[in-house]
């Protein structure tokens, strides 16, 4: 049955407070209900209704008696309303698949409701995009590498190596492990400001399982055979061996403003692009030390340039201009990884970054 929430708990923040009330802007073409539709993201729906879509939670309401109420799913409905001249979006959940089971006595059938998981909810932001970035990069300690393993062949001296061949690498193995993820040594970050190392790309290779350990001629060294189990990239000599990193994303933050200003760069884009757009993924010189977190929005700004003023006969710098936003999906101490989620214009690496 199709209910619409009529509660009056608004998610307003602590951090926001009636400030952010004030900030919330309607989107001229927003439509008064939707629908949400599989593939859809909930900045994809912000973006719908909101100019700055981070302000979801300010006009969003729950309604504590709804299973999950702040997950929403396909088919659910939305619809804005205004309460006391303030605008809210409220929920309308959509058709829900029926099933029938045995009763207790075994001889009636009895109608239940099937359950909707966390893991059919619409995400934040396109996961597949990210989960696929994850599969290939890490920022590790920019000694992290030394003493680590190294491929040294393949099966029948092959060069290039993919999944299913036989691999083998030569280190130290104190505590072997049943499986290792193989690692490419990438670009060593410094903060261009600081000129603090910031920490090291280690770009994912694949996995691979131990099969063998047999000893070597250097002291305190082995040779180990390994399996291929499954790769991102070829793999090629000197490969990296390290434990395996489990990259699991949680699905259900949040676009929203940070709590803390901001002031940062990109130092750096995956892949060596030079060029950023939309969807793209990005480094930041802003960590868990600075307060960031996942989901926080920032917004990416374009120098200004520096010109000559021919009657004043001196330089002027023009303003820095706003060519986008990001939101952070995963931090380290010195670093975040970022998702462009809007390029007015091409992004580059020492853009700006700042609060939204």
């Amino acid at each position: 049955m199709k209910q619409i929430i009529l509660a009056a708990v608004s998610l307003l923040t602590v951090t926001h407070g009636a400030q952010a009330k004030e900030q919330v802007r309607l989107n001229p073409d927003r439509p008064d209900a939707y629908v949400v539709q599989k593939g859809d993201t909930l900045w994809d729906i912000s973006s719908e209704f909101l100019v700055q879509p981070w302000y979801w939670p300010e006009i969003w309401q729950v309604n504590p008696q709804v299973e999950n109420p702040h997950l929403i799913y396909p088919g659910d409905g939305l619809r804005l309303v205004y309460v006391d001249g303030q605008p809210q979006l409220q929920l309308q959940r959509g058709p829900r698949a029926y099933q029938l089971s045995p009763g207790v006595d075994g001889n009636r059938l009895v109608p239940q409701i099937r359950r909707e998981t966390v893991g059919d909810a619409i995400p934040a932001i396109p996961l597949d995009v990210i989960n696929a970035f994850l599969s290939r990069t890490r920022i590790v300690e920019p000694d992290a590498f030394e003493g680590t393993p190294y491929i040294v062949s393949g099966s029948d001296n092959h060069i290039l190596m993919g999944a299913g061949d036989t691999i083998y690498a030569r280190g130290e193995f104190d505590a072997p492990l049943a499986s290792y993820g193989l690692y490419r040594p990438g670009p060593v970050y410094v903060d261009p400001v600081s000129r603090e190392p910031l920490g090291r790309q280690a770009l994912g290779v694949g996995e691979v399982d131990l099969l063998q350990l047999a000893p070597d001629t250097l002291p305190g060294f082995s040779v180990a055979t390994l399996g291929v189990a499954k790769t991102a990239r070829e793999i090629r000599l000197e490969d990296r061996l390290m434990p395996v990193e489990e990259r699991a994303i949680d699905a259900l933050f949040h676009p929203s403003a940070p709590a803390v200003d901001v002031d940062g760069l990109i130092v750096g884009v995956d892949e060596g692009v030079t060029q950023i757009g939309k969807l793209d993924v990005v480094l930041l010189n802003l960590g868990d030390r600075d307060g960031m977190v996942a989901g926080d929005v920032l917004a990416v700004y374009k120098r200004g340039a520096l010109v000559r003023d021919r009657l004043a006969g001196d330089s002027v710098k023009l303003p820095d201009e706003r060519a986008g936003e990001m939101m952070i999906f995963r931090t380290f101490e010195k670093m975040s990884l970022a998702l462009i989620l809007e390029a007015d214009r091409p992004l580059a690496v020492m853009d700006l970054v700042r609060n939204p």
